[in-house]
């Protein structure tokens, strides 16, 4: 099992770089890939995986990355309404085939797959985006590798015993203390390659702290969903990780904020 999860990463990681080394068009397409198949996964939890439901979905979302590839964003806020307007043209139409829980995820997967996942690509087009995009990773698989390190080693109070029983508070402090110090570590390595008019070390590891704690968020989050449900893994898509979801769970609340943050701290776009 741990030799198969060693491989899946690798392959993971290497696909990862190909991908953003690029940037563009291949990490737009790459980035809707993922994003669609996250959205297929979080709606075969309810069985509308291939429903008049999902496609309203599925095709909101092609629509959304067309619009960020057409650089015409005035748009999205009409597509995400049109988007709930068909969704319940739907349900209204065939009802009572479907339920309104069953309505709100289909529209709820849409903002929590798709538009958030959609900020990988953003920050890969900003200045200096190849560089970036580090920031995500660093965050977020950081503060997960380090936080399983600092709870073995110092854990004592359980974070949310219900939820996670293995995770804990001192855990979540090193994995985010980890990650601000790898974000740092990257700042002083980048500084010679990034030009930039503001400490580079110091937002570096302030953006990554912050991300590292709201990946906690995105990753308890993921798992809550599937407790829910009831199921193990969102699929078996990525041997020994499971699926985009149980992958890409923390990457999906650290690209906005990282995002945000570089365009709020840094004065970036």
């Amino acid at each position: 099992m741990f030799k198969q999860r060693l491989l899946s990463g690798i392959v993971l990681v290497i696909l990862a770089v190909v991908i953003l080394y690029f940037g563009g068009t291949v990490t737009l397409i790459a980035t809707a890939a993922i994003s669609l198949m996250g959205m297929y996964e979080l709606l075969k939890v309810v069985n509308q995986e291939k429903s008049a439901l999902a496609v309203t979905a599925y095709s909101g979302a092609i629509l959304y990355y067309l619009i960020l590839w057409l650089n015409l964003e005035q748009y999205i806020l009409p597509l995400v309404l049109l988007v709930l307007i068909m969704l319940f043209a739907v349900y209204v139409f065939t009802f009572p085939r479907f339920k309104i829980d069953q309505v709100t995820l289909a529209y709820f997967s849409l903002f929590y797959v798709t538009v958030m996942l959609s900020c990988i690509y953003r920050i890969r087009i900003m200045d200096n985006g190849g560089y970036m995009i580090a920031l995500v990773f660093l965050s977020a698989w950081g503060n997960d590798t380090l936080a399983y390190c600092a709870g073995r080693l110092l854990g004592r109070h359980k974070m949310s015993p219900v939820l996670s029983p293995k995770k804990t508070i001192e855990g979540a402090v090193g994995g985010v203390l980890g990650a601000g110090l790898l974000g740092a570590l990257y700042g002083l390595a980048g500084q010679h390659l990034i030009a930039a008019d503001y400490n580079l070390p110091l937002i570096f590891a302030l953006v990554c702290a912050a991300g590292g704690l709201i990946s906690i968020i995105g990753d308890l989050g993921a798992s809550a969903i599937k407790r829910n449900y009831d199921i193990k893994d969102y699929s078996n898509l990525i041997p020994g990780h499971g699926g985009i979801l149980d992958r890409f769970d923390s990457i999906i609340f650290t690209a906005p904020i990282i995002y945000y943050l570089l365009v709020l701290v840094a004065g970036m776009k």
